[in-house]
């Protein structure tokens, strides 16, 4: 499929993109979020691997658990884990373009770098101006030219779904990786088992929830890449909230 615009069917794309957002910012799954009062301004980005401009075949939602990635890998003075700005459960961590098979189109093209405002309207959404400007830079320009349009379609993906309370789960004894897609199914009734991606750490902490469309953007059974753990697998959820 080419390029042209978003990768995805035309009369889906037009209808996604002329949905309005309304003034209001894209939330994560956050208890309170507070914007912060200046954003530093981006710089360019360094690709973290080769240019792979490629057909894209589908799409994957990546929502991260934040509580984990605080633990163990974030700033404590960051946006997403400095209690000032809020209190985030799952984030979105990006929409990422998938090929047919093989390694996915990553770092399609010299980007623009997004305008202040538009990172600011997408902070609730993903508390990390630095993981928004590399996830286009990144995915996002295997997708279109615009990064208004690549964040502007992440969030109506993101706004589509209903978070399972990955708190309560945290409390279940004997969590399984099973549980959580129970959770997710729950409110989300019409996904199919299969589309729902669940990835631990080594240790078997909660990381992400990968979410499988295909080329249309409906759901679709995810690869064994992105479906991870399988309904059996032991897991725990760190809370920290």
């Amino acid at each position: 499929m080419a390029r042209t615009g978003i990768c995805i069917g035309l009369g889906l794309a037009l209808a996604l993109l002329a949905m309005p957002l309304g003034p209001q910012h894209v939330l994560a799954q956050a208890y309170q979020c507070r914007m912060p009062r200046q954003l530093a301004p981006s710089g360019p980005v360094t690709p973290d691997g080769p240019a792979r401009p490629r057909p894209v075949a589908g799409y994957t939602l990546a929502a991260s658990w934040s509580p984990d990635w605080c633990k163990t890998h974030g700033n404590p003075k960051a946006m997403q884990c400095d209690t000032r700005f809020g209190r985030f459960g799952f984030i979105l961590h990006g929409l990422w373009p998938e090929a047919a098979r093989g390694p996915s189109p990553q770092w399609c093209a010299a980007t623009p770098l997004p305008r202040p405002q538009t990172l600011r309207k997408h902070l609730c959404m993903t508390p990390s101006p630095t993981l928004l400007v590399h996830e286009w830079a990144k995915h996002g320009s295997c997708m279109t030219k615009d990064p208004a349009k690549y964040y502007r379609v992440s969030a109506i993906l993101w706004r589509s779904v209903h978070w399972p309370d990955a708190d309560r789960l945290s409390r279940k004894e004997d969590l399984r990786a099973g549980d959580v897609r129970d959770a997710f199914l729950a409110r989300n009734r019409d996904w199919p088992r299969k589309a729902i991606g669940i990835h631990l750490s080594r240790k078997g902490w909660l990381q992400e929830v990968r979410l499988c469309y295909g080329a249309d953007f409906r759901p679709r059974a995810c690869d064994s890449r992105r479906l991870g753990a399988r309904d059996d697998t032991a897991m725990k959820i760190w809370r920290g909230l």
